[in-house]
């Protein structure tokens, strides 16, 4: 017999670039770089999401074939911008064209390792700006009207407060009976 677990989601959004409140800036000697990785790689992007969300069950994407992540990839609209610190990828930040002028941030976290650090809130404001300009760097897209995102119960218990800060104003919260899984790794004690 499977159990379940009550599992609350909340989708937020920002409907103005002005709505972006920014955290503090990591000063130039901290070794803290945003880059996007222009090019779609498949094996990049599964490395991120299975490093980050590992610790915090992020399932959906577990069965995902080469070929699915690369036809996501290459979607016009879709961005990954990857923190470094100093030369290592701390977490990242994946960004989505929807739409109607609606960018969603699908997938936003650090590394176990990374965390607790102030990375995740210079990243998210990074992340939000680049949502507000992804169409200057897409020809033919839309200016951007609208950029959400959703976190649940199972995610970071700094995630919904960090969004929060960012600007990030709640617009739907629910909550449902999901299958209770274990955290899928990266591997058994990883960022301890």
């Amino acid at each position: 017999m499977s159990t379940t677990v009550a599992v609350t989601t909340w989708s937020l959004e920002q409907t103005s670039p002005s709505d972006l409140s920014p955290a503090r800036i990591p000063d130039s000697g901290s070794g803290i770089r945003i880059a996007r990785a222009e090019v779609p790689s498949p094996e990049f992007s599964r490395f991120l999401y299975t490093a980050v969300g590992g610790d915090v069950t992020w399932t959906d994407r577990l069965g995902w074939t080469y070929a699915r992540w690369r036809e996501f990839l290459e979607r016009p609209g879709v961005e990954t911008w990857v923190a470094y610190d100093r030369g290592t990828p701390a977490g990242y930040i994946e960004l989505e064209a929807q739409p109607g002028g609606t960018v969603e941030i699908t997938y936003f976290g650090l590394i176990a390792a990374f965390r607790g650090r102030r990375i995740g809130g210079h990243l998210l404001s990074y992340g939000t700006a680049r949502a507000w300009d992804l169409a200057e760097r897409w020809p033919g897209r839309e200016p951007t009207r609208r950029v959400w995102v959703h976190t649940c119960s199972k995610d970071g218990p700094h995630a919904l407060a960090n969004y929060r800060r960012r600007g990030f104003r709640l617009f739907d919260t629910r909550t449902e009976d999901e299958p209770d899984v274990s955290t899928p790794g990266p591997w058994p004690g990883a960022g301890i």
